[in-house]
Formats: structure tokens, sequence, C-alpha cells
């Protein structure tokens, strides 16, 4: 605003009573007044605006004005200047009712404030042309705005959206983005510019100064923004030397830099080990994506790190490649890219050997994989078929499919696969899990089922050293038959498993007086009996150690005060 212009920032002795802010627009017809605040700010609707967006504090607003007092007076007027007036919101830079009334405007809207002297200029007033206790009008038109956004919350990096960017989606710290943009001084000399196609790089990874990294995180595909990058985010106290074409960064140096970000590609970790990493090359619609037992079809390209090409399904006319998730048809790093793709996506994938073929050598359709090899696969998923839930089955249906997830559960013990064993008994005892409103016959056969599934699970769960979910898994077959064997007997060897040596005793002996005979049972009873011996010298010989140390230790101190007396020290003589 010009030297002559009336200031707004002046709000005189109101320091103390900030007012009340609005965060949205009520709801108002063209003509129609209502007070908006606590303090007394009023608003009356002269023009609607477009849209539903309102700005924010902080946003860089521009309007057109015309102040007046109750008397119709006009104090100032940008209309009359011919231009527009433009400060940022909530900064303290206008009058109180300004900031409180401009945010509850849409683009476009034109309103009437109404703004008591609290919100104004006080009992100072703005002599000579407004008197104390005044309550002014200013005819505000919201002609546009732009948003500011401090991105780290310090002033080292405030980004102005030039042009909005297209959906929600925002980049990550893994993932790969395109950026154009160009560098410059407060001068405007340029320090730095991305090629004309843009420049790609890993958001982890930074690129040119840490600001363009944080600042690339806030934004959309698309989006536009202007950065103001204090030295702290930008190149600090040593600055930086000149490049060819670009000239040199003073230490302190403040820089403005125009950013586009073109396009990013989302790395999503897929293991939590980080060995499986697959980074999106095309983004499919939707959420539904595939489980365990899905039939899924695919097409991929299957590299070494070197570029060699050792398979290729689906194309040239070939049909989509086709197998069940989780069912080990593929190596598993595939296997688990694969669950986490939605049809149509194609997504490149990086696996390392422990999740692919290991330290051996293998021969695949087009070439041989070394040991140790870190594998990468391009793969899109053509179409997908998942198994039919469990809540679109009827009950015969239910138990049918239990059984199958049983059957398919024992081939993978029998063969020493107990996780993917473990995840058939898991999901075939969910099938029976609620069988309310179901036959006697067919509750006969669920309760059947839930036993031998929770049994086996369990089963499962002692070989892979998972204890205490065996404990509930047995615990949930006794809830069904409380004398069950193998149930008593299966849950004293979680027990022992977990050095519950009493709970393990208990459930023996139990079992011992149901089936006295059974030799698998006597043979744990022993094994029981021989833990108990090993822990009780354990506990022996740890209070022996500490009975010991603490024998030794009370007969050195009484030795230390049969000693001489320390000597005490003389007074100075003066």
């Amino acid at each position: 605003m010009a030297d002559e212009d009336l200031d707004l920032s002046d709000v005189g002795e109101v320091e103390d009573e900030p007012g009340e802010e609005i965060e949205s627009a009520p709801p108002l017809a063209v003509g129609q007044e209502k007070e908006i605040n606590s303090s007394g700010l009023k608003k009356k609707l002269l023009q609607v605006g477009t849209r539903w967006e309102t700005p924010e504090n902080g946003d860089e607003v521009t309007v057109h004005y015309t102040g007046t007092l109750l008397d119709g007076t006009k104090f100032d007027s940008s209309r009359d200047r011919g231009e527009p007036f433009t400060f940022k919101l909530g900064q303290g830079q206008v009058i109180k009712g300004w900031d409180q009334g401009i945010v509850t405007m849409k683009k476009g809207e034109r309103a009437l404030f109404t703004i008591p002297p609290e919100l104004a200029y006080g009992s100072s007033g703005m002599p000579p042309t407004i008197p104390p206790n005044a309550t002014l009008q200013f005819d505000v038109e919201l002609l546009s705005w732009t948003n500011i956004v401090d991105v780290c919350k310090d002033g080292g990096i405030l980004k102005r959206i030039i042009s909005q960017g297209e959906k929600y989606e925002r980049p990550k710290d893994p993932d790969e983005v395109t950026v154009k943009y160009e560098a410059n001084l407060e001068d405007g000399t340029l320090v730095a510019k991305s090629p004309e196609e843009g420049v790609e790089f890993y958001v982890n990874d930074g690129h040119f100064c840490p600001a363009i990294a944080k600042a690339v995180k806030t934004m959309k595909r698309g989006e536009s923004v202007i950065l103001t990058i204090k030295p702290t985010y930008a190149f600090g106290e040593r600055g930086k030397d000149a490049e060819e074409g670009f000239a040199a960064i003073p230490p302190n140096a403040t820089i403005t830099t125009s950013l586009e970000l073109v396009s990013f590609k989302a790395v999503k970790e897929v293991t939590e080990d980080k060995k499986v990493i697959k980074k999106i090359l095309k983004e499919a619609d939707g959420y539904d994506k595939p489980s365990d037992g899905t039939v899924v079809q695919i097409r991929y390209t299957a590299k070494l790190q070197d570029g060699t090409i050792f398979e290729k399904k689906g194309y040239e006319g070939e049909e989509p490649f086709q197998f069940v998730v989780d069912e080990e048809q593929v190596i598993a790093g595939l296997d688990k890219a694969v669950e986490t793709m939605k049809t149509g996506e194609i997504a490149l994938i990086t696996i390392e050997p422990e999740y692919g073929f290991g330290n051996i050598e293998t021969q695949r359709d087009l070439a041989v994989i070394p040991p140790n090899s870190t594998l990468i696969y391009e793969v899109e998923m053509v179409s997908f078929t998942k198994e039919k839930e469990s809540w679109d089955m009827d009950t015969t249906e239910k138990i049918e499919a239990s059984k199958q997830k049983k059957e398919q559960g024992n081939s993978l013990f029998k063969v020493g696969k107990y996780q993917q064993a473990a995840k058939k008994y898991d999901k075939a005892a969910k099938y029976i899990e609620h069988d309310s409103s179901i036959s006697a016959e067919e509750k006969k056969q669920s309760k059947v089922l839930k036993v031998s599934c929770n049994l086996n699970h369990a089963a499962c769960c002692l070989k892979l050293k998972d204890f205490k979910e065996a404990v509930k898994l047995c615990s949930k077959v006794l809830e069904l038959e409380s004398q069950n064997v193998k149930a008593l007997y299966r849950r004293a060897q979680a027990y022992i498993g977990t050095a519950d040596l009493d709970l393990a005793e208990f459930d023996i002996k139990k079992a011992i007086e149901i089936e006295p005979q059974n030799r698998e049972v006597q043979l744990e009873f022993k094994i029981l009996k021989q833990k108990q011996i090993e822990y009780n010298k354990k506990d022996a010989k740890l209070y022996g150690n500490m009975f010991a140390r603490l024998n030794k230790l009370q007969s050195f101190e009484g030795k230390k005060g049969e000693g001489e007396p320390m000597e005490v020290e003389k007074p100075t003589e003066n």
C-alpha cells in the first residue's frame, strides 16, 4: 500500500484483546447480514463467490475494498486508485477485523463488513480520517489468493502455490520424483536450473539443497510453487561454488526457487527388512488386491542387475502367467509383491537373494541365475480372482471349504512347511468360526473341524517355537472339549517351552488321569520332570552364588572395619 494510503495495521490500544478468529464462512444469502463472531464483527453478503475454498492464515490475498464511516464518509478505496491491495492473512499486516472477516470469503465473493472499534483502530482512531472509537464499514471483494505454506514450521522454507496439483497423493521418503526447477538469488542471479525434461531423484537422497526434498513431500503431481529458502535449508555459511553456466551462491544466501513436481513413482517396502522393494510405474484405480489363495494372472520380464533377461512371461501372444498366491508356486519376493498390486498396475520389483533363488545357481528359461543374485521384475497385474469369502457362502460351503484348507495344511505339514500349513489351518478354522443358526448335524461337523484345525495349527506352532500361540490354540480346543488329551499334551509342551513348568505339570497330570496308558504323555511327563530338576539345579546354583558373594562382601566389610582409623586432618596454624 502506498504511503498516502490508510495504514490498516495500526490497531491502537486493542492489542490485549485479539478477538475471535473465524474458521469458515456462515451460510448467507445475498443481502443477508449476520454477526459472525462474539466480538461483534458483522458480514453482509453482496455477491456470491465461486467454489467452496476459503483462504487460510498465512495465505497471500488480493482484494479490492472501499472503507467508510457509518455516516457514509469514504476514507480509503483501492478501487479509486485502480490498484488491488495484497497482504498476508493472519500476520498482523491489517486490522483484526480484516483478518477475521476475509478468511470467511470465497474467491470472487463481495461482502460488506461492519467492524467494531475493538477490531479496528480502537480509542486512538487514525487522525485525521478516522475518529476515536469509530465503527467502520469495508466493502471488500476477494479477487484471488495464493497459498503460503511454512514447510518446516520455522520460517526456513516458505512455499507459495502457483498452480494446484492433481489428486491428493504426495511423495514419501522412498519415492522417486521428477521435478523441474530454477533457483535464483534474491537479486535474480541464476544459480541452478534443471534440464528441460526435468531431473529424477529419490526423495530420501535429496537434490540440489535440503529444501527441495522437504518441499516436494508437501506437493501433489503437477503442482507448481515458488520457494523462499533461508540459508539453513540452502547452503548455509559455506555457500556453493559456481558451476558451468551458473553463478556461485554466497554464504548465508536466501534462494528463491520455482519448483514443479512433474510426476512421482511410489516406492513401497514390501517386506519389513526392505529386501523386497516395489516401485509403481503405472498406478491403478480401486482398492482391491489379491490375498492368500487368490488366482492371479500377470505379465512380467525378469532381469539380473546387469540387465540380462532370464525370464519373460505373458508377451508376444503368450497367455498371462497364472499362479495361486501364497502357494509357493513362485519365488517368495514375487509372491509377496503381487499381493500389494491392483488390477492394471505396473510395478518394478527389486528382490534380494533371500527372497529370490538364494545362494543356488539356477537355470531359467533364458539365462542362468548366478548364486546370491538380486533380481528385478517388471510386473503387470492383468487380473485376479479371489477365493469366495466366507460371508458369501452357506453353511455347507463353509464346511467343505474348511475341509479343503485342512487337507492342504496336512499336505504342507507332512513335507515340513509348517508356516504355510499354519496359515491353511487358520483359514480353515475361520470358515467355521461362527456356527449359529445351523443344524445339529452341521454343528457336529463344525466342532470336529474346529478341534482338528486348532490342534494341527498348535502342532505347527510348536515346530515353529511359537509357544504362546500354541497355548492359545490348545485352550480354544479345551473350551470345546475339556477332556481332549491331545490339547492338554500339546499345551503342556508349549508351557515347557515358555518355562511355565507348574502349568505344564497340571496339564500333563490331567492328561494321565484321562489316559493313563498314553505313552506319549508318559514320555512328556518324564521330560517335564527332567526340566524341573535342571531348573532346580540352576536356581540352587544361582542362589548359592548370590549367598557366596554376599558372605564375601560381609567378610570384606568386617576386615575393613578392623583396620586403622582414618587420619583426621589437623587445623592449619596461623
